[in-house]
């Protein structure tokens, strides 16, 4: 791992008797995209002003470029922030809105017409915006020209706090490839606040899940989809199953219960269990939708289960199922390859099948 250019060590924050952050410690690569994700009120904000310097430290440290952040007002730190309010000056032209930091720098004129231009190019904006307005300009423009302000001083650090939240789906998407392609091009550490958890996936090096002020977990994204900490984590990023089970050490595994599954062999490998659960005890089976498929009359599987669809949900690129499992419990979620011809009705009675490779384990 490229060596870190932020290092935050037992980070507290309290608004008066209120705890925001509980003992925040992470490190950031030079170069490295962190999204940080979490429910409403769960402490993510409030750390990302601290990198900012907008909030004060109630405890721990905080070292940013090799350097320690104590005292050091945000004017002064090697981070640049991007609203989700975007703050635009709008009697100032694109060109001027993008220019200003590298002005109150003061560069010489040649050297930021040079930079702006430089920028314009890199987000893919035309050379004639650069004398417009920002309300002569869309919701996606918008957000180029403050992206490229943020970044025209090449600071080491960019922090993003939710800057397409307010974006409709498809400007979004096309606003999302634009910041993947300036992060590969600039080089600079992304840090990044994010509601959107298909966002944080698809963007970010490594995801921080955070709960009530404290990191729950912090890896790459299919670890963190794939092998969650514990049931708060596996239910938070993406759909998902969770079975009950009761886990019961067998030679060099363990044997599950679960009533929702049908199994001639339910076992789950050492690889297969969430920290916590290596000598068992009450479990719950994550199953992701896209690991279960639809099986045809007389088709085997190594787990199975019955019911019947309760719902369906077309999405294009995929149908999403909702299964009534036959001996009762939550509904069942699958998701299938997109086509045109539905493999399953609403009331239909089906079978379910998966590999038991493709369980996991949680703690509930």
């Amino acid at each position: 791992m490229p060596s870190p250019i932020i290092e935050a060590t037992g980070i507290q924050k309290y608004y008066g008797d209120y705890r925001a952050l509980t003992d925040i410690s992470l490190s950031v690569a030079n170069g490295e995209f962190l999204a940080l994700v979490g429910p409403s009120g769960c402490g993510k904000t409030s750390l990302l002003k601290i990198l900012a310097g907008f909030e004060d430290l109630s405890g721990g440290s905080l070292t940013i470029d090799g350097r320690d952040m104590a005292g050091v007002p945000a004017s002064a730190r090697p981070t640049r922030m991007v609203f989700q309010k975007l703050a635009l000056f709008p009697h100032k032209t694109v060109a001027e809105n993008i220019g200003f930091p590298l002005k109150l720098a003061k560069r010489p004129a040649a050297e930021i017409d040079a930079a702006v231009r430089h920028m314009i190019e890199l987000m893919r904006l035309k050379e004639s915006y650069l004398t417009r307005f920002p309300h002569e300009l869309s919701g996606g423009e918008q957000q180029r020209v403050a992206l490229a302000r943020s970044m025209v001083s090449q600071p080491p650090v960019l922090l993003l706090d939710e800057p397409m939240s307010a974006l409709d789906a498809k400007l979004k998407k096309s606003l999302q490839a634009e910041l993947k392609h300036l992060h590969r091009h600039v080089g600079t550490s992304f840090v990044h606040v994010t509601h959107d958890l298909e966002e944080a996936m698809m963007l970010a090096d490594r995801i921080c899940v955070m709960r009530a002020g404290q990191i729950v977990q912090l890896g790459a994204p299919a670890e963190i989809y794939y092998r969650p900490a514990d049931a708060f984590v596996a239910g938070f990023i993406g759909d998902t199953n969770l079975l009950p089970a009761r886990l019961t050490p067998e030679g060099a595994g363990l044997r599950f219960d679960c009533d929702a599954l049908d199994c001639a062999a339910p076992m789950l490998a050492p690889g297969q269990l969430a920290p916590g659960l290596e000598q068992g005890g009450e479990a719950l089976l994550m199953i992701r939708p896209e690991m279960l498929r639809l099986l045809a009359p007389g088709e085997t599987a190594e787990a199975t289960i019955e019911g019947e669809v309760a719902e369906f949900f077309i999405r294009g690129a995929s149908i999403q199922y909702r299964v009534a499992p036959s001996g009762g419990g939550a509904e069942i979620v699958m998701d299938l390859p997109g086509t045109s011809v539905l493999p399953a009705q609403a009331g239909d009675a089906v079978r379910l099948g998966l590999t038991l490779s493709d369980i996991f384990a949680v703690r509930p």
